[in-house]
């Protein structure tokens, strides 16, 4: 198995977890800076789905990467 396909599993696998994550953190801290709760989710949410797309793409980089670090071209 390549290591470009075992990096994107790994994304795949952990970038929901820190879009997830990085949602919370976003919504809890919002919610003391505005009245009402639209606002906080809209945010929340954008920065989930950034957080996922950074991590894919980092997760995308290494793997290309990866076979010229090692050697293993």
């Amino acid at each position: 198995m390549s290591s470009l396909l075992i990096t994107i599993f790994l994304g795949l696998f952990f970038s929901p977890f820190a879009a997830i994550m990085a949602g919370i953190i976003t919504y809890s801290e919002y919610l003391h800076h505005f009245p009402d709760n639209k606002e906080p989710k809209r945010m929340a949410i954008q920065t989930g789905i950034f957080t996922f797309i950074i991590f894919m793409v980092i997760s995308l980089l290494i793997g290309l990467a990866l076979p010229f670090v090692t050697g293993s071209q």
